[in-house]
């Protein structure tokens, strides 16, 4: 019965100390975050730019369809460019703190490896979402009606999305020691991803390599729900949503909102195994 009540114990010690880990770096990345003003300035610089200068410009071309033009199509693609940058570049801080040698301090201190890991992707995606539902603040200036509801949902595909990235740029930044590498890295797997996701483009009607290229890039399938979600509340006609298509299609199938975001979650879960595993390996 001893042994018994102390392996009872140590399962709680145990925890309670890994739930501890988790909170204390969760609280760590979002003092960072608002502690820098300027971080959140400058991570709206971008979707900025392409929401109002990309979107104005290629509006004058493409026209618009009941109701539905360019920026507003591309909106929700602006918001999850917002949340994805957020989400990546959060974890260079690993590189950071790698150089600065605390990394090494929290890697010396007796608590679960993987603690870290979620504690991490758990801020990294607090943070991201939060940069992305600033965002929403411009809907009214190109047109976009956002209800209270909508506005639940659009958070909450956010953080699926942030943890799935926030996840996969704490992987990349365990293997990397330099932190010119690990921005170098990420502008090269960044930018592919965003203009790969249909974000600033419809879907249909792509060439053959493309559209394989697009289905698959795990941001497809949380940039689709996002748009969705945003449609829904517009009451759009028909010929509108024919013309800027929100929807995902997969081996000849029209996949459903639901199946998006399980698609995403799964994502989520392998990025997060393999940055656990990463920090496994001895940083």
């Amino acid at each position: 019965m001893a042994s018994i009540r102390t392996a009872s114990l140590g399962t709680v010690s145990l925890g309670a100390v890994s739930l501890g880990t988790i909170g204390m770096v969760w609280q760590r990345e979002l003092l960072r975050y608002v502690r820098t003003p300027s971080r959140i300035f400058t991570g709206l610089a971008q979707p900025l730019l392409f929401l109002f200068v990309l979107g104005y410009g290629m509006g004058s071309l493409v026209g618009s369809t009941g109701g539905l033009d360019f920026r507003m199509f591309v909106f929700p693609g602006i918001v999850a460019m917002s949340v994805v940058s957020t989400s990546i570049f959060s974890a260079i801080s690993i590189v950071w703190d790698r150089e600065f040698g605390f990394l090494r301090e929290m890697l010396v201190a007796p608590v679960p490896r993987w603690a870290l890991v979620m504690g991490k992707t758990a801020g990294g995606a607090t943070v991201a979402t939060g940069q992305g539902t600033i965002m929403l603040v411009l809907a009214p200036l190109v047109g976009v009606d956002l209800t209270v509801l909508t506005i639940a949902a659009v958070i909450a595909i956010e953080f699926v999305m942030a943890a799935a990235l926030t996840a996969f740029g704490v992987f990349v930044a365990s293997r990397i020691t330099r932190m010119e590498g690990f921005q170098m890295v990420m502008q090269l797997v960044l930018l592919p991803m965003i203009f790969l996701s249909g974000a600033l483009f419809p879907l249909a009607g792509l060439p053959l390599w493309l559209d394989i290229l697009t289905r698959l890039n795990p941001l497809t399938y949380a940039v689709a729900p996002l748009r969705s979600v945003v449609f829904g509340a517009q009451n759009l006609p028909a010929a509108a949503l024919a013309r800027f298509p929100s929807d995902v299609t997969l081996f000849g199938w029209t996949l459903s909102v639901w199946t998006e975001l399980a698609i995403t979650v799964v994502f989520a879960a392998v990025f997060l195994a393999l940055a656990v595993r990463g920090f496994g390996r001895r940083l």
